[in-house]
């Protein structure tokens, strides 16, 4: 990434510049959201899908706020009834879906792409030795509200682990490696 005179911060090749801009990168982010739930591996109470992915891709291209941006847009689009969601409409819609099993998880989502817009933003990606870190601590976020929720709603002395964070950390790695490998690759290398 590229550094200004006198600032810390690294530049972005694809965070847009304007409101109208911004919208529609966000729009297009959300988008993105929605196919990545559509491939999905069915695991029970939580499937595993490519958002995490389209998460740490949004975050280290497009920065932090632009990201959240389009994970609010997301949860906004999901929560008003459009089937954005994995396995919707089939599992339900809207704020009725939002309150299952995943709901944690989709919070988590949030975090997520903040927190990896963050890294991209502190010139983590720059190279694989720090972009692969800044995708596994991104990815692991998610897990958080996403296992609270789960203990929550199922109860603390089901196997929480078992159905929400075991079957998911292999594929967890690689969708990681393969988001920061993404995002040094994209990332503006400085002129000589």
């Amino acid at each position: 990434m590229t550094q200004h005179a006198g600032s810390t911060r690294a530049s972005l090749s694809f965070a847009p510049k304007g409101l109208v801009a911004t919208l529609a990168t966000a729009f297009a982010g959300s988008l993105l959201l929605t196919v990545s739930a559509k491939v999905s591996i069915p695991f029970y109470p939580v499937p595993m899908t490519l958002q995490t992915l389209a998460l740490l891709v949004l975050g280290f291209t497009l920065g932090p706020r632009c990201a959240a941006a389009a994970v609010l847009l997301y949860l906004a689009q999901g929560a008003a009834g459009l089937p954005v969601f994995s396995g919707t409409p089939a599992k339900g819609i809207g704020l009725a879906y939002m309150a299952g099993p995943t709901g944690g998880f989709l919070v988590g989502f949030l975090a997520s792409a903040w927190l990896a817009g963050w890294f991209a933003l502190s010139g983590w990606t720059q190279n694989l030795w720090r972009a692969v870190p800044a995708a596994l601590i991104a990815q692991a976020v998610v897990f958080v509200p996403g296992l609270l929720w789960l203990g929550l709603l199922l109860g603390f002395d089901k196997p929480v682990l078992a159905w929400g964070l075991y079957p998911f950390v292999l594929g967890g790695i690689v969708k990681s490696l393969l988001a920061a490998a993404i995002a040094v690759a994209l990332t503006p290398r400085p002129r000589s």
